[in-house]
């Protein structure tokens, strides 16, 4: 009885973890997508008496390139190749196959076959095969025309809205493939090392050998994520504020180079926030600036290239840069004072960053300084300090 219950649990969905802002996004680029999507296949189209202008599988692709733009079965390749894959195996099929059922199972198996060794899985090109077999005399008389219109018209259009529609309202499309090395080589990003790797996901979706409502991307990143959390449940809430430098040496915008270089070199740091009269973080100068503008990566003449850059001109009008806002990183990353230190992590790896973030408070007003240095020394010790907790406790 028991495995009954749960045999039965499984016909109720689970609660979306989607909020209503999502929601009426999804509902809207929709409703966008698929009218545009009727009135420019009008437009070009034309007389759309004897044809149809817009086909129905067309509202479940705005389901998943509006609502799951980020799904593998929503990317354009998906979209157009399942669409016109699919449509040109069905319009066969009708044409050689006189028994309309066998006709609709064979072009919805062989397209199923043929998304698959294409890399185009898109669930409504299904339904498109089932149309070009099940659609009537008027798709018949089509033939092959069919593919190129509406099929191949209508999901470029809705491709075309979803690009737009989703980068404005924040909803990175198409899916970015996972970042590669900042530094040129075979590593994954930094942030994804601890915990699994990239050899472990391989190994268990292989395991699976089902295809997944989901980037294999976005996957790993989500579960990094997950151990992010259960990072800061068995360690405890250490913020920012806690490990942070809270004299920090700062320069301004029209600080000299010089000025700025030699209160690196007193105060023995690689990094100087800049900031305004409000205290607001508008920048941030490194001993990377430095090198990069005054061609350093080359070391013959390395002192006297830097000498003669920051070297004030004296002058009413300069061909290079005399103060700090012209050589900075700007805007710069910062972090909040009350941000749990895992959440540093991605920040640290990012190329602009040099290991120094400074920290703000709710008023965007510079509060302190976080190094790499402080964030293993946290990372540290709050192991270390969880460790003789569990050993207490035991």
């Amino acid at each position: 009885m028991e495995k009954l219950k749960n045999w039965l649990k499984g016909f109720v969905p689970e609660r979306i973890a989607v909020n209503r802002t999502e929601r009426l996004r999804a509902g809207i680029g929709a409703f966008i997508g698929i009218l545009f999507t009727g009135l420019v296949t009008v437009l070009i189209e034309g007389d759309t008496s004897t044809i149809p202008y817009l086909i129905a599988p067309m509202g479940a692709s705005a389901v998943l390139l509006f609502a799951v733009p980020s799904s593998p079965l929503a990317q354009p390749w998906s979209i157009i190749g399942g669409n016109t894959t699919a449509a040109f195996i069905g319009v066969t099929c009708a044409m050689w196959i006189a028994h309309p059922a066998t006709a609709a199972a064979v072009a919805v198996s062989l397209s199923i076959v043929a998304m698959f060794a294409l890399r185009c899985i898109h669930p409504p090109s299904g339904a498109v095969a089932l149309t070009a077999v099940l659609g009537g005399a008027t798709i018949h008389a089509q033939g092959y025309w069919f593919v190129l219109a509406p099929v191949a018209l209508n999901s470029f259009i809705l491709l075309l809205v979803a690009i737009l529609f989703n980068n404005a309202t924040r909803r990175p499309y198409p899916h970015l493939t996972a970042k590669v090395s900042q530094h040129l080589t075979k590593d994954i990003p930094a942030e994804m090392r601890f915990g699994f790797n990239t050899e472990d996901l391989n190994a268990v979706l292989k395991e699976y050998n089902q295809v997944l409502d989901v980037s294999r991307d976005d996957l790993q990143s989500l579960l990094q994520q997950t151990e992010m959390h259960a990072y800061r449940r068995r360690f405890g809430e250490i913020v920012c504020a806690d490990i942070m430098s809270r004299d920090v040496v700062t320069v301004v915008f029209g600080t000299l180079l010089e000025d700025a270089w030699l209160l690196m070199r007193q105060h023995e740091i690689k990094a100087l926030p800049v900031i305004d009269r409000a205290r607001r973080v508008v920048g941030i100068i490194t001993q990377a600036n430095f090198m990069q503008h005054a061609n350093l990566e080359v070391y013959e003449g390395f002192e006297t290239k830097l000498k003669s850059f920051i070297r004030r001109s004296h002058t009413l009008s300069s061909q290079k840069p005399e103060v700090v806002g012209q050589i900075m990183t700007s805007p710069a990353v910062t972090a909040s004072s009350n941000m749990h230190i895992i959440e540093l992590i991605p920040l640290m790896t990012q190329a602009n960053v040099h290991h120094h973030i400074p920290v703000i408070d709710d008023e965007r007003r510079l509060v302190g300084m976080v190094t790499q240095s402080d964030l293993v020394s946290a990372l540290y010790h709050g192991r270390v300090a969880n460790l003789r907790t569990l050993g207490l406790s035991s």
